[in-house]
């Protein structure tokens, strides 16, 4: 499917994805010692390097351009507020609340894959726009359900086991081991058969089809498990602020999740990793530079597109040639 042998990786994306490693040992190791706003920070990005892995399968793995991924993130966040707070009368614990939330993105996933299944390029990403859009106006408008725009308040914290997840630093425990457990099981995803599947789908639908493969089946598998992994990163993110609302799932934090993609390295877990730190946390290191934070950070980010215009990790470096790498040094 690459038509032929794959690029040699140069020294540059073997440091990134080296350094990618030491930072988050470091990371790990310095949270206990951390104030809370930069263990705050830290939460940020782990949700949306969980968010990057889940969209990634959709456009790195099979190639379709989904521009409402944000739809599946807000049906987490809303199963949990709405099943875990003075909203419905409803406290269920959070070990019961994330596997209805994973079959409810399962199906919203599935719902939308259906009627995309012919559409390809911008009318794909048209339709999966409308459908984040109809999700949140839904959200905004159905106030005996979701008090519309005024969100859900006093959700519940996160109760693993009679262990109360409460403080930020608890919070990044349960981010950091979720993400790991999800970027294994898209990396085993990847190297499956059906992986296997969407690269082909990738790179030319036709043909993935006159040799066998079952698209149908495959494209509805990347949207059901992509939106699942949404609804995860969703069902944490409720816990975590305790608080949400409509305006946390506007078109905007697609587009961000889509560029984090794109600026990261389409296709790797790795990229994904890199383009979520940098587009979380440049925006705080450039917290002191308000008037220009936006301008410095569309600049960079054009430069860096310019620069490696396959993202900072690119797809031919993936993590068993990283760790190959390391184990033959």
């Amino acid at each position: 499917m690459n038509g032929g042998t794959a690029k040699p990786v140069t020294l540059g994306t073997k440091l990134i994805g080296f350094a990618l490693i030491v930072a988050a040992i470091v990371l790990a190791c310095s949270v206990p010692y951390m104030p809370n706003y930069y263990v705050r920070v830290l939460d940020s990005i782990l949700i949306y390097i969980l968010l990057g892995l889940g969209l990634n399968i959709v456009i790195g793995y099979a190639g379709l351009l989904d521009l409402g991924f944000v739809a599946f993130y807000a049906i987490g966040a809303y199963t949990y507020a709405l099943l875990a707070s003075p909203q419905m009368g409803i406290h269920l614990p959070f070990l019961v609340i994330l596997p209805i939330a994973c079959v409810l993105g399962v199906l919203a996933g599935i719902l939308l894959g259906i009627p995309v299944l012919r559409l390809r390029g911008d009318y794909l990403a048209i339709v999966t726009l409308g459908f984040g859009e109809i999700i949140r106006v839904l959200i905004n408008n159905a106030d005996a359900l979701t008090n519309g725009p005024k969100g859900i308040a006093a959700i519940h914290r996160i109760d693993i086991f009679g262990l109360t997840i409460s403080t930020p630093k608890d919070v990044f425990w349960l981010l950091l081991v979720t993400c790991i457990l999800v970027a294994i099981i898209v990396w085993r995803l990847q190297n499956s058969i059906l992986g296997k599947a969407w690269m082909a789908i990738r790179e030319d639908q036709d043909a993935a089809k006159g040799i066998g493969i079952n698209t149908t089946n495959a494209k509805l598998a990347a949207f059901g498990i992509s939106a699942m992994i949404g609804s995860i990163a969703g069902v944490i993110f409720s816990a975590f602020q305790r608080f949400v609302s409509p305006e946390s799932f506007t078109f905007q934090e697609s587009v961000l999740i889509v560029l984090i993609i794109v600026i990261g390295g389409i296709g790797n877990i790795l990229g994904v990793i890199a383009g979520a730190t940098m587009l979380i946390l440049l925006p705080e290191l450039l917290r002191d530079y308000a008037e220009f934070r936006m301008l410095l950070l569309g600049l960079l980010m054009a430069f860096l597109i310019i620069v490696r215009p396959h993202g900072l990790v690119p797809r031919s470096f993936t993590p068993d040639r990283l760790f190959a790498w390391m184990r033959f040094r």
